[in-house]
């Protein structure tokens, strides 16, 4: 009985340990969510509904998991959730880091947030290599803001993925062209239970895990269908 007493111990402190790491993803999707539902809540200053309705998959990095390194570079966590099958209900989230050169990811000391929406399965396709530079992998541009994006210009419209910083009270576009988008091995792990590669939790059919039920429950109010189908 003695002899058990160490490994007992051992896996208490393990399941603590992990209990601890799920929990920190389970807070960044929680505060994804808030920024979903902060930049959506005003009609004037949010992504426009009709480009929401287009849009594949849509993620966010919020300023709470986020990390200026100085230098010209900067560094940040965020999720990313894909419609089932392109056109379904919203999927599981998939745990991301996002580095490259600077974009301001402090802007005069206040935190930011970033969201991207992938517009089409072109641009949602790259992303299953679990690595993405945006602009060379799937082009970017700054998104439009506003209650439509009629009078968008047709190169911005082109554009697989559009993404948006979040400062203070202002919502713009913001292209992060040269940022390179990867797979969070160790939190997708911490979330999930086991290795999952990114094609099997953006495109494999995977429920929403624990803590991302406000996140999935955003994401379909704002936006409950839409799409277009991902070509396997």
């Amino acid at each position: 009985m003695k002899a058990l007493l160490p490994v007992a111990i051992a896996a208490a402190m393990s399941a603590a340990a992990f209990a601890s790491e799920g929990g920190k993803e389970s807070e960044r999707l929680q505060k994804s969510a808030e920024v979903i539902n902060e930049v959506m809540g005003t009609p004037e200053k949010r992504i426009p509904k009709d480009l929401l309705d287009k849009a594949v998959c849509l993620g966010v990095v919020p300023s709470q998991e986020k990390l200026a390194l100085g230098l010209g570079g900067s560094y940040g966590r965020g999720c990313l959730v894909c419609r089932r099958g392109g056109i379904g209900a919203w999927g599981a989230p998939w745990m991301f880091m996002i580095t490259g050169p600077s974009v301001g990811f402090q802007i005069g000391g206040q935190a930011t947030d970033f969201v991207l929406a992938v517009m089409n399965a072109k641009g949602a396709l790259p992303l299953v290599k679990g690595k993405t530079k945006l602009g060379a992998d799937a082009s970017v541009a700054g998104g439009p803001v506003g209650r439509t994006a009629e009078g968008a210009t047709g190169a911005l419209m082109q554009a697989e993925i559009l993404t948006y910083s979040r400062s203070r009270a202002a919502f713009a576009g913001l292209s992060l062209e040269g940022q390179v988008i990867k797979h969070d091995g160790t939190a997708n792990e911490n979330l999930y239970g086991k290795k999952l590669e990114a094609k099997e939790i953006l495109f494999g059919g995977l429920g929403v895990p624990r803590g991302g039920g406000a996140l999935d429950a955003a994401l379909a109010k704002y936006s409950p269908r839409g799409g277009q189908p991902f070509k396997q």
